[in-house]
């Protein structure tokens, strides 16, 4: 039989027995830690490590002020830096609580509690705790519940791409990637390598864009020694090196005309001949191109060979640009914030509002590359707790007025938890239900409030790959 999975740990610090009772009733789905003043609340945080806190600012000994409260924060802070606080405040008392979220707390509350709000900016906080373990798994190379390793997304249209990627690993085809530069063409090359039955073997990347014309021919088919002033001894090339294994053909449009034509027989017949020789040499070779540039238009303009654009596109995978994946630039802001905090020996809190604010608004024409690169500049450079709009070299951006309004924050948040899983069962309704811990009922009338009908998910989530393949609209990371 099974076991049954754990409850999430959630520490109490409050010393009012009163409103610990009300916790009791309010969480039956948490095992709850319950500590009334500060040495109890580090020694059950560092003893239990529980992802979640909700402290109440005023401890004794100075329970009707907020110098032990914010002394506990801070010794919190400094003993489990990846706890989640959500702070307690006396009602309209904004002051302590900005205070606290600049002391790193992650959110606040007023006293009395509203009960569905502290529930939803709990399950929130639980939420993004689990996602920066598991990017933190992603970043040490620990794998993940996605297929795709190296693409970290909660867009259900990169989620959609990932999956007929994991489809197309096993099948011997040709696949063509299509999307900007920094979109992720060389992450999910590696994982049609790495998932499908040629893993073993090795995967050889080449950009065609970034060698010499005069160069490419001998980095592709090799050369014989003498074939040319230089070539001292015979050389394999990046075709015959992939033998058994994966051929990346990265930017594959700027290929030269000529060599157009000496590709195409290699795909054709599996067979290569060294530059300066002329022994047919056979090599059993799975090939992935990818290109930034609209390749229809190339062939039509007769920069490109149409023979060879077809046996290049048995399937074209189309990968959305970053900003038509709402949500997903914060999300790897966060997944760079800890990679880089690791790989440098800092210990940023997070991001200042008008940080994360310019962060989802700008438009990353470089894309996961361009973000990437800022986040390590920022991280590196970052003097405050909190990265700052300035430091990723941003104009700040004020958070819109609904992101201060609790009620559209909590449906914000209701939201998201339900898209998340929607998306994690694959638009199995039964399972999104028990993964929320929700009646089916109950998960129907949920998508009836948002606007999100049952035929609609279903028909979301019922031929992925002809999804991605189909829609030219944007379907995820890093080249």
């Amino acid at each position: 039989m099974p076991m049954a999975p754990s409850k999430p740990k959630l520490l109490i610090v409050e010393d009012d027995e009163g409103l610990c009772s009300q916790y009791r009733w309010a969480f039956p789905d948490y095992a709850l830690l319950f500590a009334h003043a500060r040495p109890q609340a580090l020694a059950l945080a560092h003893k239990e490590q529980p992802p979640v806190a909700i402290m109440d600012l005023g401890l004794p000994p100075d329970p009707d002020g907020v110098s032990e409260g914010f002394a506990t924060l801070e010794a919190l802070a400094r003993q489990n830096p990846d706890m989640k606080v959500i702070v307690a405040t006396s009602h309209g008392d904004r002051t302590h609580a900005l205070r606290a979220i600049g002391n790193g707390a992650y959110d606040f509350c007023e006293k009395p509690a509203d009960i569905d709000l502290l529930q939803t900016i709990v399950a929130r906080a639980l939420r993004l705790r689990d996602l920066e373990d598991e990017n933190r798994r992603l970043a040490a190379g620990t794998g993940t519940s996605s297929p795709i390793k190296r693409i970290v997304t909660a867009n259900e249209s990169m989620l959609k791409v990932c999956r007929t990627v994991e489809k197309l690993a096993t099948a011997n085809v040709a696949v063509l990637l299509l999307g900007e530069s920094g979109t992720g063409k060389e992450a999910l090359a590696r994982a049609l390598h790495d998932l499908g039955p040629r893993a073993r073997g090795p995967f050889v990347a080449i950009n065609c864009g970034a060698i010499p014309e005069n160069l490419l021919e001998s980095e592709l088919f090799g050369y014989e020694r003498g074939a040319f002033t230089g070539a001292v001894k015979q050389t394999i090339g990046k075709i015959e090196a992939a033998t058994k294994g994966t051929l990346f053909l990265d930017e594959i449009g700027d290929l030269p005309y000529q060599l157009q034509v000496k590709l195409l027989r290699f795909l054709q017949e599996q067979v290569i001949e060294r530059v300066g020789g002329r022994t047919p040499i056979s090599v059993d070779v799975r090939v992935v191109s990818a290109t930034n540039m609209p390749l229809e238009e190339q062939v039509s303009g007769g920069r490109f060979r149409s023979d060879l654009f077809y046996r290049l596109n048995s399937v074209t995978v189309r990968i959305p640009p970053l900003r038509e994946r709402p949500g997903d630039a914060g999300l790897l802001a966060r997944f760079f914030l800890a990679r880089f905090n690791h790989e440098f020996g800092r210990n940023l809190r997070g991001f200042a509002d008008t940080a994360m604010a310019a962060i989802n608004l700008h438009p990353w024409p470089g894309n996961v590359r361009e973000l990437e690169n800022r986040m390590k500049r920022a991280v590196v450079m970052g003097e405050g707790r909190l990265i700052e709009a300035i430091d990723l070299e941003l104009e700040p951006v004020e958070p819109d007025a609904d992101d201060l309004d609790l009620r559209a924050a909590r449906n914000r948040a209701e939201l998201e938890v339900l898209q998340k899983a929607i998306a994690r069962s694959r638009g199995r309704l039964a399972h999104a239900a028990k993964l929320l811990g929700i009646s089916r009922p109950t998960l129907y009338t949920l998508l009836e409030a948002h606007g999100l009908s049952v035929d609609s998910v279903n028909s979301a989530h019922a031929d992925p790959e002809a999804s991605a393949q189909n829609d030219s609209a944007p379907l995820h990371n890093m080249d």
